[in-house]
C-alpha cells in the first residue's frame, strides 16, 4: 500500500445486516476508493449501543455480519483497514476530550440526533445517544 496516499476514514454502526441502501449510498464508492486512498473502515460497535444497549449480543453478531457484508461487496482487507471501535481505546479518550468543546445545545440541534430521536420515540435522551456524534469530530 502506498503510504503517500490521502486518507479516508469511514464506517457504519453495527446495528444489523447491511442492505441495498448501504450499497448504493456508500459501499459501492468505498470499493472503488479503496484503491485510490489509504482507507480505514470503522465498525462502530460503541455507537451501536445508542440503539441496542439492551442487546449486546446483537451488536457482537452485527460486527461479524457487517464484516462479512463488507467482504462480500468487495472491500479488500489488503487495500482497506477494517477495525472495531471498541478495540481502539484512543477513540474513547479523544471523544472525552472533544466533548469539552461541544455544547449540549449544539448536540441537541444536530439534525441526525433530532430525527433519530423522533423516529425512535425518544423523549428523554441518554448522554451516550446525545453525545455519540462527538466521536465523529471534524
Amino acid at each position: 500500500m502506498n503510504m503517500n496516499k490521502d486518507v479516508i476514514l469511514t464506517g457504519d454502526r453495527t446495528t444489523g445486516q447491511l442492505h441495498l441502501g448501504h450499497y448504493v449510498g456508500s459501499l459501492r464508492s468505498r470499493v472503488q476508493l479503496q484503491n485510490e486512498y489509504k482507507t480505514y473502515i470503522l465498525l462502530a460497535d460503541v455507537q451501536a449501543l445508542t440503539t441496542h444497549y439492551d442487546q449486546p449480543g446483537l451488536i457482537a453478531d452485527s460486527v461479524h455480519q457487517v464484516t462479512l457484508d463488507y467482504l462480500a461487496v468487495g472491500i479488500d482487507p489488503n487495500q482497506a483497514t477494517l477495525f472495531i471501535q471498541s478495540m481502539i481505546p484512543e477513540i474513547a479518550e479523544l471523544t472525552v476530550i472533544f466533548s469539552m468543546f461541544v455544547t449540549v445545545n449544539t448536540l441537541r440541534h444536530n439534525p441526525t440526533i433530532k430525527s433519530e430521536a423522533r423516529d425512535r420515540g425518544y423523549t428523554d435522551l441518554y448522554y451516550g445517544f446525545l453525545g455519540y456524534p462527538v466521536s465523529q469530530g471534524r
